[in-house]
């Protein structure tokens, strides 16, 4: 009985000795991405001129369907042309129904309204946050001859807090294609 509870003994003196050192927290860390400063480019389609960021590939499928693919960040941006025909409120209603419909995966849709009337460029920004599909779309448009509308989609399951960075990124070139665009 004496040979066991000098182990018992000695395991107790060397479980306090071993456990000295403080058990210290390791901070958070952040996930930096860092990319290219953006620069852009003039793109000419058969309808329309925008600046395209350098870092995308541009490819016209037929002159109404295009896409802005950003190999670096698994992502494209999909465009599609349509001439208005007395239908502007069915592709109105059209360009924000597609929004609408990422809704039930997204957190919240932020609608941003954008207006150019000195180049007759009038349309909308919706910022998809959450999980969904999509994580930007966007319509403009003349009102009387074009419409243009677009949709971000990456290549990997959306996980919101993963693609933010990328997404924040692609929005902003989003944005620049609205402010640039310009009708033939």
């Amino acid at each position: 009985m004496k040979i066991k509870s000098n182990y018992f003994l000695w395991g107790m003196i060397l479980l306090f000795i071993g456990c000295q050192e403080a058990v210290i927290p390791k901070p958070k860390a952040l996930l930096r991405l860092d990319y290219p400063t953006t620069e852009y480019e003039l793109m000419e389609t058969d309808h329309f001129n925008f600046l395209k960021n350098q870092e995308s590939e541009f490819k016209n499928q037929d002159g109404t369907s295009m896409t802005l693919d950003y190999p670096r960040m698994k992502g494209s941006l999909f465009i599609t042309y349509k001439e208005i025909r007395d239908n502007i409120d069915k592709l109105l209603m059209d360009a924000q129904k597609l929004s609408i419909e990422h809704a039930s995966k997204a957190d919240g849709i932020l609608p941003h309204p954008f207006v150019n009337e000195k180049d007759r460029v009038y349309g909308m920004f919706f910022e998809v946050v959450g999980d969904a599909a999509s994580q930007a779309q966007f319509y403009v448009t003349d009102s009387t001859d074009h419409f243009v509308t677009g949709s971000l989609y990456f290549y990997t399951r959306p996980n919101y807090d993963s693609i933010y960075p990328a997404a924040t990124y692609l929005q902003n070139d989003i944005k620049k294609f609205m402010e640039s665009i310009r009708w033939k």
